[in-house]
């Protein structure tokens, strides 16, 4: 009996979607342990996707390009994220824990385009048409005669309705649930995942159609699927936030039609998000005055300034092995910072337990933050509260030296708007804003020594 060649079993690494003819412990491209699934493929039968360009070879002076036209979703805080709005023919992956407010989020985008007459459509192979409906209600969805729901996980089922609607707006809730018949593996593998993902990018750029994927989140925080995934859209956006938390953040990661990093701010309610315009001052509103460990950095977040509390404890270790805690800032920069404390200012810290926090939640990873979390730290230790007028920023190098950090006008702008009125930082972000006129007073340091003595002169 001859042997089938048309179907065959390979076996796909889960993480990075690398492929194999036999079960390996390891995946030999990524390195992932037990990653490895089985899937049968069907060699003869895939597809080949190819957009409606020429294939011809073009001289880049001959190409001629069209005006980036952006859609405005009414969302000022969604917008921001994107670069402006939405970009005709884009593929966004929107990705965040479960319960986090994705959907929530796809929901009063398509509500605010709707109000603008344009016409949407919203796929879920996750929820019936009446849970999403509910959440309608919930969210104070009044007017949706341009919003159109569909439950359905097949793509060529899927594509047969878009044929018929016409959407100019798409959403996928979840990519992980879409399967096409072309595919031998079930849902949520991560030859389907992929296949759902080239099918859908085939259809925006050739429509040009603007295409939401929502993604689930895997235990470390990345997007479920292969890594191909997030190369393939254009957008990767991360919906970030605490369960114990009102504010939820909108973050870029990778944006082909706009800067990455940018963010943006909301707060979850009853009925729905809600834009944070000013997050400087969500953040510092509840800001306790007087409390030893408490200072105030302003962060380079995209575009924008925001103010954070950064909050430090330091005691007396009731172990042999001090703790390092930290929430919110990378802990091998807290690790750096006080060996470079130990070694510069000759303060013995071996024997303390050393907790650092970025109050609120935020996450922040920038070098701006090293003087004021030194200074934290030194505050606790020293049990000296620090000036709550007083904001400060800079690096901090081995050495001990302040260096400067990008954009520290922008820094200071946003200090002074939000009543500070003195400012600690390098001796180098001083000589960038020399012309500056305002009511804030600038003090810089060339060292972590210079600082100490300036808000610590006792000690």
């Amino acid at each position: 009996m001859a042997k089938d060649k048309k179907n065959k079993t390979i076996f796909v690494c889960n993480e990075c979607g690398g492929q194999a003819f036999k079960w390996l412990g390891r995946c030999p491209d990524c390195g992932a342990w037990n990653s490895m699934l089985e899937e049968k493929v069907q060699g003869s039968n895939a597809l080949i996707y190819r957009h409606n360009k020429m294939f011809f070879p073009q001289n880049i002076d001959g190409i001629t390009t069209d005006p980036e036209l952006r859609i405005r979703t009414g969302i000022n805080e969604f917008d921001r994220v994107l670069g402006g709005g939405l970009v005709s023919g884009s593929m966004i992956l929107v990705g965040g824990d479960p319960g986090i407010g994705k959907s929530t989020l796809m929901l009063q985008i398509f509500h605010s385009l709707a109000l603008n007459s344009i016409k949407t459509l919203y796929v879920s192979g996750e929820e019936s048409a009446q849970q999403i409906k509910l959440r309608a209600s919930r969210i104070d969805i009044k007017r949706g005669d341009n919003i159109y729901v569909l439950t359905a996980t097949c793509i060529e089922e899927i594509m047969e309705h878009v044929k018929k609607i016409s959407p100019e707006v798409i959403a996928v809730d979840s990519i992980q649930t879409m399967y096409s018949e072309n595919a031998m593996s079930a849902p949520g593998s991560v030859s389907q995942v992929r296949e759902s993902a080239a099918f859908f990018m085939n259809f925006a750029k050739t429509a040009g159609v603007p295409v939401f994927l929502v993604g689930h989140v895997t235990k470390d925080g990345s997007i479920a699927g292969p890594k191909v995934l997030e190369h393939l859209v254009d957008t990767v956006l991360y919906f970030e936030g605490d369960s114990g938390q009102v504010y939820r953040i909108l973050r870029a990661v990778k944006n082909r039609f706009g800067s990455t990093n940018e963010i943006g701010v909301f707060e979850m309610k009853d009925n729905g998000l809600h834009e944070i315009g000013n997050p400087s001052r969500f953040f510092l509103e509840e800001r306790p005055v007087g409390a030893a460990g408490s200072v105030v950095v302003p962060c380079i977040e995209g575009s924008r300034p925001v103010m954070v509390e950064v909050q430090a404890l330091v005691g007396q270790s009731s172990f042999g092995m001090p703790r390092r805690v930290s929430v919110g800032i990378d802990p091998t920069r807290i690790s750096l910072l006080v060996a470079v404390i130990s070694k510069q200012l000759k303060i013995d810290l071996s024997n303390h337990d050393i907790f650092v926090k970025v109050a609120g939640g935020l996450k922040v990873d920038e070098p701006g933050t090293d003087l004021g979390t030194a200074m934290g730290i030194l505050s606790s230790f020293f049990n000296v509260p620090v000036d709550p007028n007083l904001s400060i920023f800079g690096e901090v190098g081995l050495a001990g030296e302040i260096r400067g950090v990008n954009q520290p006008l922008v820094r200071l702008e946003e200090s002074e708007r939000m009543g500070f009125t003195r400012c600690l930082l390098s001796k180098k972000g001083i000589e960038f804003t020399e012309k500056k006129e305002g009511k804030i007073k600038l003090e810089g340091v060339y060292s972590l020594n210079e600082a100490v003595m300036l808000l610590f002169p006792k000690k």
